[in-house]
């Protein structure tokens, strides 16, 4: 895997869009699932198919960016040469 520098602050960044996408947009997602689910046949159900999707796209996101994180190395600013 390779590895990613970024600062400080995009770390931080990174780090909470994965706690919002886990604790916000997770949760968001399986309440769609679960109403969709109770409006019956899953077979015919388009708003199922729409959640599920919805579900798989989120999860690889989270997927990646716990990837890149766990890959990255923070770099300090301050002892960048900017000429």
């Amino acid at each position: 895997m390779p590895i990613t520098y970024m600062t400080k602050e995009g770390y931080k960044k990174k780090m909470e869009e994965i706690a919002y996408l886990e604790s916000v947009k997770r949760p968001e997602i399986s309440r769609a699932i679960a109403e969709a689910r109770d409006k019956g046949d899953l077979s015919e159900n388009s708003e199922y198919d729409a959640a599920k999707e919805a579900q798989g796209l989120l999860e690889m996101k989270i997927s990646q960016l716990k990837d890149l994180v766990a890959s990255c190395r923070i770099i300090d600013e301050s002892n960048l040469n900017n000429e």
